[in-house]
């Protein structure tokens, strides 16, 4: 009987061990964040600021919020207890996690801030302009200026030291209005709301060049969406086409490939873990719309339809589950993957929309 019961709890133990993942996901209309585990609602953490786009990152067991009107919240995603905040602006729109600084691209006050990992101030850095899609290539910290056309790639003149010193190291000319920019390997991507093109950085050679977006025959698309809403697999890149109701998809070297019609406009595109399957998500009419595509025949396979706009999906690391975030009626649902069924419905969730998981639990 001993025997059984120590191998019952080596059982428990290995499943504890083993649930590291806790979800976070934004009420954008209570200042809140709601927490989930094992698909239930556990508990929620209140005065987050103004969370219509509220953002949620991780770095190691530090969690980090930044709001709409400016505030950075540093959290314990374990005890799910605020550590500091800062005011960074009126309206902050992003920000990057470095090894030992927080970046924080601002709009209204036209700046860049740089601050300690706990939120202390070491150096704003006036642009005179918006700034937009904020990332970290080694050493480099790089920008995009909405209302300058342009890229501005700073180096860190200390990067071994406490604190990081940064100084202009290039600036590139670059589309009209430049919007949003996301990061692979060494490959900075911008998009502009007014230059039917996406513009690509080669980090290591500082050399840039622009890429017509277009869709069948050669038709222009009428504007690309932010890059969060991009998908990269192994060997293809994944684009909803706004104005189109296409996903276009792309090679590694941005050579166009084919679209895939959809049932929608599409808004955001989100691939599985394993880049075998991509989430498409809609606005308008069909914003109670996700579709699923094979990313290997590019073909959709499932579609499901709820009561309410979604806004947000997510899939788990830890379990084959996508989650869905409906804004209109206050819930998640979550889907297994295996099978493409629904498994639950986690309900009181106010008006969510981001869903952001921390892997760091043991």
């Amino acid at each position: 009987m001993k025997l059984i019961n120590l191998f019952v709890g080596i059982a428990l133990l290995s499943n504890v061990a083993f649930a590291k993942e806790k979800i976070f996901v934004v009420e954008r209309e209570t200042s809140s964040l709601a927490v989930i585990q094992d698909t239930k609602l556990t508990s929620k953490i209140p005065k987050m600021h103004n969370m219509n786009h509220g953002v949620v990152k991780f770095d190691g067991k530090d969690g980090y919020l930044i709001s709409r009107d400016g505030y950075v919240v540093w959290f314990d995603p374990e005890s799910e207890k605020p550590l500091a905040e800062y005011k960074t602006s009126k309206s902050a729109i992003g920000f990057t996690i470095g090894k030992n600084y927080i970046a924080v691209a601002n709009y209204d006050d036209k700046s860049v801030d740089i601050l300690t990992r706990d939120l202390k101030p070491i150096d704003k850095i006036k642009t005179g302009s918006k700034n937009v899609g904020i990332k970290i290539y080694k050493d480099y910290l790089i920008f995009a200026q909405m209302d300058s056309d342009k890229v501005t790639i700073l180096k860190d003149e200390t990067p071994t030291g406490d604190k990081p010193s940064f100084k202009i190291h290039k600036e590139i000319k670059v589309g009209e209005m430049p919007f949003d920019a996301m990061i692979q390997d060494n490959t900075y991507i911008v998009g502009f709301f007014l230059t039917k093109s996406f513009g690509v950085v080669d980090l290591d050679k500082m050399e840039y060049r622009e890429i017509k977006v277009t869709a069948d025959g050669n038709k222009p698309v009428l504007k690309v969406p932010h890059f969060g809403f991009w998908s990269l697999s192994l060997d293809k890149t994944f684009i909803p086409a706004v104005g189109d109701n296409k996903v276009l998809v792309y090679d590694k070297s941005f050579n166009f490939i084919k679209s895939i019609t959809t049932e929608g406009m599409p808004v955001f595109t989100s691939l599985s873990p394993d880049k075998k399957h991509m989430a498409v998500t809609y606005s308008g009419k069909k914003f109670p719309v996700i579709q699923i595509i094979d990313t290997k025949t590019l073909e959709i396979i499932k579609r499901f339809e709820y009561d309410g706009k979604v806004l947000h999906v997510r899939w788990s690391k830890e379990n084959p589950y996508l989650y869905v975030s409906v804004n209109d009626t206050n819930k998640i649902v979550v889907l297994n993957t295996k099978d493409w069924t629904q498994i639950k419905e986690i309900k009181d969730i106010a008006k969510p929309s981001g869903i952001f998981i921390y892997e760091g639990l043991k």
